[in-house]
């Protein structure tokens, strides 16, 4: 089959456009397949070729499927057994940063029902420097600022300092109604700009110390050694130490385990591979700044300690390299109960994705395998905790850059055996934080659909749901082949009367 015809087959799937659950208006996605022939070069076909999709397309079938058995004798031979999937096994993630700050009853309702329709999993922002903005004063519970009433009258939501930082009691119980699992992000990161609040390198260093750290640069302090520095600031490091055990012990009590699982440290796998993470020392001189010496070791003993056991602990980084799996294996080595990889794949500059439409070496199908085969030798199921794929120009062509390229994508870590599950970063259009892209949501700013997402939504909720109906055999068995997850299962007795039973499917032979 030539890769012409492969194309065409691929666009006529990836653009079906069904109506979208719970009454969100559907935009049909307008073109032609000669208009779309130009979207993608023939040297992206090239990569993505027919031998690559069948590869994907066989590892999905082992990787994401198993047999399943239903055991219903009494049955007569022949009866018809109706099967719906009503769940997926495989986490399909999104982050609910965005919650109730929209500016309108309806933009939110829209967002809201996108979790339980293509969501399964939402990660929840507990940044430090907005959950905790005054010392001792988490913003656990909602107060007027986090309403839906006060965010509609806000005419510049990006300027508020809450914009994208929402309460999180009020997510994490909407999450629990509709059965959705919970991401916590994140406990530890050592970025001042981003997570570690102003006081707690202000408020908590004695002035005295305060000026000798001053006096010099931070390329200066970057050579001083963590004994030093530790004689330059000795509450400094003390207060330090206990500020981050406090919060991860404070998460701990206050949620249990109704946050599924938690990013325990971010993004740390630059400062161990430096070097600069050495056991016993009382200060990191991390890239970031200062940070507590061995910062993410000692943050999942603590995370170890407070947390239940069904909490999932992650460890999560956007390095997905050597680097990051020796850190693993660190840490694990040495105790550390580490439940899940994190791995972060952000296409954040336009130009990216037009270079990948033109066939450039950025995400292709042999570089992502073989990162992953660099996160496998963990052990542990990897989560692709973190996607940004932008659409570049946000014209016609470049929302079809965006769908195709996340179609495939998605098929392609879909297929990976030790995946778990991947999330969507910025869903809304214009609602990244400063820096990332502005269109690289799946819906524009008004909450209306992008090609992209109906690429997401046909793969999630078609291509890999398992709806069918089978016959009980002379023996009294049914049985399918079906994508992992909980299914139900109906038939008539022999009064004519409805029945019903759930099960999961996970492993062959579950079923009843």
């Amino acid at each position: 089959m030539n890769q012409k015809i492969i194309y065409i087959l691929l666009l006529q799937c990836l653009f079906q456009t069904p109506q979208y659950a719970n009454g969100i208006e559907t935009e049909k996605t307008r073109g032609t397949i000669s208009q779309k022939d130009t979207v993608m070069s023939a040297a992206y076909w090239k990569l993505w070729n027919s031998k690559v999709q069948a590869k994907i397309d066989r590892d999905i079938e082992e990787n994401r499927k198993a047999d399943a058995v239903l055991n219903l004798k009494g049955l007569p031979a022949g009866t018809a057994i109706t099967v719906k999937q009503v769940s997926h096994d495989f986490i399909f993630g999104a982050h609910i940063f965005n919650f109730n700050q929209l500016g309108s009853n309806d933009l939110n309702t829209k967002y809201k029902e996108l979790y339980g329709t293509l969501f399964n999993s939402a990660t929840i922002p507990f940044y430090w420097k907005k959950f905790e903005m005054q010392p001792n004063r988490p913003r656990f519970r909602e107060e007027y600022w986090d309403t839906e009433e006060y965010w509609n009258q806000v005419k510049e939501p990006q300027k508020e300092p809450h914009w994208r930082r929402p309460a999180t009691d009020p997510i994490v119980e909407f999450c629990e109604n509709k059965g959705i699992r919970l991401h916590g992000h994140t406990m530890t990161w050592g970025n001042r700009e981003w997570h570690n609040p102003e006081w707690l390198f202000d408020d908590f260093c004695p002035q005295e110390e305060k000026e000798k750290l001053n006096k010099f640069s931070q390329d200066e302090l970057y050579k001083l050694s963590p004994a030093e520095i530790e004689n330059l600031a000795p509450v400094f490091s003390k207060e330090l130490t206990r500020l981050f055990e406090r919060r991860v012990v404070e998460l701990a009590n206050y949620y249990g385990d109704r946050i599924h699982s938690w990013d325990v440290v971010n993004e740390s796998a630059t400062d161990f591979g430096s070097g600069q993470m050495v056991p016993g020392d009382k200060i990191c001189k991390s890239h970031y700044g200062l940070m507590p010496g061995d910062y993410t070791f000692e943050s999942f003993k603590i995370a170890n300690r407070v947390f239940p056991e069904n909490t999932l602990l992650n460890i999560n980084d956007y390095k997905n390299d050597a680097d990051y799996l020796n850190q693993i294996k660190d840490l694990r080595s040495r105790g550390s109960r580490v439940d899940i990889t994190g791995s972060q794949m952000h296409l954040f500059n336009p130009q990216s994705s037009l270079d990948i439409a033109e066939g450039k070496a950025i995400e292709t199908p042999e570089i992502v395998w073989d990162k992953m085969a660099i996160l496998s030798k963990a052990g542990l199921p990897i989560h692709l905790s973190e996607i940004t794929i932008t659409s570049p120009g946000d014209d016609k062509r470049g929302q079809e850059i965006q769908a195709i390229i996340a179609r495939n994508l998605y098929r392609l870590w879909f297929s990976v055996k030790p995946m778990m599950g991947i999330t969507w970063w910025n869903v809304v259009d214009g609602c990244g934080a400063p820096g990332e892209p502005s269109v690289s949501g799946l819906f524009s700013r008004d909450m209306k659909p992008k090609p992209s997402f109906y690429a997401l939504n046909n793969l999630i909720n078609h291509e890999w749901k398992t709806n069918t109906t089978v016959k009980v055999g002379k023996d009294g068995i049914a049985k399918f082949r079906g994508f992992k997850g909980r299914y139900s299962i109906s038939w008539e007795n022999s009064a004519g009367e409805q029945q019903n039973i759930e099960f999961y499917l996970k492993e062959d032979g579950d079923g009843l």
